[in-house]
């Protein structure tokens, strides 16, 4: 809050300048914020990435107009950022638009048990799939890759228990799709990026690098149905089973989660480079996926699987899964770019940056990053610090929260959120060019206004986190 000082009589008074918006005030924007996104985004309760004032609607591509995205920042994301908002205010009016993100989930949940990147309720829809529900047909793929599953199961165990498990459908959701997401756990305690039922019995091995010529030798086809951390996977799918454990109450979860802690052990490459890969093959070697996706050690999926150990590790309160931290740090602190950030890929043996061109119609392996295409993540900010902090905060018997939970929302960070919504309510975005999901989308131009679920989303967050610390 500003203050001025008035000088009258020989008195000071002190008055505000303005005063901190009230927690009134606050719901009640996003209320209205709330309500007038539903009324232009929303199919059947579920969203996509982007909707256009021309009603144009994009997911990772166009999307038809009875379609929607489970994949982040998605439906379950606008879905968290809904039961965000009621856990702050206690508004039933929040509670009811998760419900209906909720059932459009339900809609498109697979008969193997989890989620693919859209869904269609047309049942003629060209990215129809194989519905629980009997109503579509087609893939029966259940994908962890890009948090798809997670995020849907996470959020809809998040809604069961808020809702008292009072809604059936969302609970038969659940019920369906988590002893198929659980029977996909390898022996040794790792996924696959996706399943259609339940994975082989394979032998316990550590992982290693490869003997042979990585560049031209050991691809396997089918690189989905291997041991994945690609996109996050680490962290997503702990933080699924330990809501699994804690929110459904499922003792399995939580035997898988230790299994899970166990392979991210077994998968952690040994010395000099003692980190981690974003895909391994059956004899935990990494492996190539796609064809811009090398067989290396990867920064960004490092730092997944180190805060995804010290999660672990606190849950079950078995210091093992802290072990790999220290030299896995100090490994990608050496490693670091001249920028201070960290290679998505380290070459096997020379730990050299390693990127990828365009060599026509495919891709060539360089060490040079001056042409790099730009639908990938090649470089990443690094978490380091983050990760040195909570690995400080767990020894030291403290939560992990204290360093991974963001700082409390400041007034002037909720002023600009608010003053951001236009007359309607709603909170729109023009393209700048700076979005990577709207690069290369088809008749979108530079200036065009469009609605976006992702920041409509964080700025519900904000608002949510203000009244919350109000609340205090």
């Amino acid at each position: 809050m500003s203050f001025r000082i008035l000088a009258s009589l020989g008195v000071l008074t002190i008055l505000p300048l303005h005063a901190a918006p009230t927690r009134e005030e606050v719901v009640a924007k996003m209320k209205r914020a709330t309500g007038a996104f539903v009324e232009k985004a929303s199919v059947e309760g579920g969203y996509v990435y982007y909707v256009t004032l021309e009603g144009r609607r994009l997911g990772e591509g166009e999307a038809t107009a009875t379609e929607i995205w489970v994949q982040p920042p998605g439906t379950p994301a606008v879905g968290e950022a809904f039961l965000d908002a009621y856990e702050a205010t206690g508004d039933e009016f929040f509670l009811k638009t998760a419900l209906k993100a909720g059932k459009a989930l339900a809609y498109g949940q697979l008969e193997s048990g989890g989620w693919r990147n859209s869904i269609d309720f047309d049942a003629a829809g060209p990215r129809i799939d194989q519905y629980r529900n009997g109503k579509g047909k087609g893939k029966n793929f259940s994908t962890l890759d890009d948090n798809i599953t997670q995020s849907a199961l996470g959020f809809r165990m998040r809604l069961d228990s808020l809702t008292k498990g009072s809604d059936p459908e969302i609970r038969a959701a659940i019920d369906h799709a988590l002893p198929r997401l659980l029977a996909a756990q390898f022996a040794n305690g790792g996924f696959p990026q996706g399943w259609t039922g339940p994975v082989a019995d394979r032998p316990v091995v550590k992982a290693s690098f490869p003997d042979y010529d990585w560049r031209t030798e050991g691809r396997i086809k089918e690189y989905w149905n291997e041991y994945t951390l690609n996109d996050g996977m680490a962290l997503t799918m702990t933080e699924t089973l330990l809501r699994a454990h804690r929110l459904a109450g499922s003792a399995e979860a939580l035997a898988a989660l230790k299994r899970f802690g166990e392979f991210l052990l077994l998968a952690q490459l040994p010395d000099p480079q003692p980190a981690w890969a974003q895909q391994y093959g059956p004899d935990m070697h990494p492996i190539w996926a796609r064809a811009f996706e090398p067989p290396a050690v990867s920064g960004r999926e490092s730092e997944d699987a180190m805060l995804a150990l010290l999660r672990i590790a606190e849950v079950t309160g078995d210091e093992k899964f802290l072990a790999p931290i220290v030299p896995a740090v100090k490994y990608l602190e050496s490693s670091l770019l001249p920028d201070g950030q960290l290679a998505r890929y380290y070459e096997i043996g020379t730990n050299r940056p390693l990127y990828m061109q365009r060599n026509g119609k495919g891709y060539e392996l360089t060490n040079d990053d001056s042409n790099l295409p730009d639908h990938y993540g090649w470089k990443n900010p690094t978490r380091l610090d983050l990760i040195k902090n909570a690995y400080g905060a767990r020894l030291a018997g403290r939560p992990l929260a204290e360093a991974l939970e963001p700082a409390a929302v400041e007034v002037a960070e909720v002023e600009k959120v608010i003053g951001a919504m236009d007359s309607s309510g709603l909170w729109m975005t023009s393209h700048d060019g700076s979005d990577e999901r709207l690069v290369g989308q088809p008749k979108f131009v530079v200036g065009e206004k469009y609605l976006s679920s992702e920041r409509f989303a964080e700025n519900l967050r904000v608002l949510s986190g203000y009244v919350k610390g109000l609340s205090r």
